[in-house]
């Protein structure tokens, strides 16, 4: 089992930044992958972005590639996005993710396993 809880959501103006992080734990959890999706009132939700230890980083959404970073610490039990260059349209949930490395679809919200309750980021112009 893994637990995943997020936090450093909130309220800032278009063009500021933000950092969001994800404390997760849980068994062996240096072996598993993480992302961080996110989710718009009444849709899908979709991915944002992918870290794994053996396998680096994607970035699933071309209008976040160049604004935020995905990165992980303390032996890939805290996940991070930093935000920058925050525009209206990047107003979501956001969560992070986890599952256990596997072929394929690391954008994809199905193919993971374990979900956090979310924090919400509100830009406002």
């Amino acid at each position: 089992q893994v637990h995943l809880v997020e936090s450093g959501g909130g309220s800032v103006q278009a063009g500021g930044s933000l950092r969001l992080s994800c404390l997760a734990s849980g068994d062996s959890i240096s072996r598993y992958c993480m992302a961080w999706f996110r989710q718009f009132p009444g849709k899908e939700r979709e991915g944002v972005a992918f870290i794994c230890r053996s396998w680096g980083t994607v970035y699933c959404a071309d209008s976040v590639k160049g604004r935020f970073t995905i990165s992980q610490a303390n032996a890939e039990s805290t996940l991070y996005l930093q935000m920058d260059s925050l525009k209206p349209e990047d107003t979501a949930m956001y969560y992070c993710a986890a599952r256990l490395p596997r072929l394929g679809a690391v954008c994809a919200a199905d193919t993971y396993n374990f979900w956090g309750q979310g924090t919400q980021v509100t830009v406002s112009s």
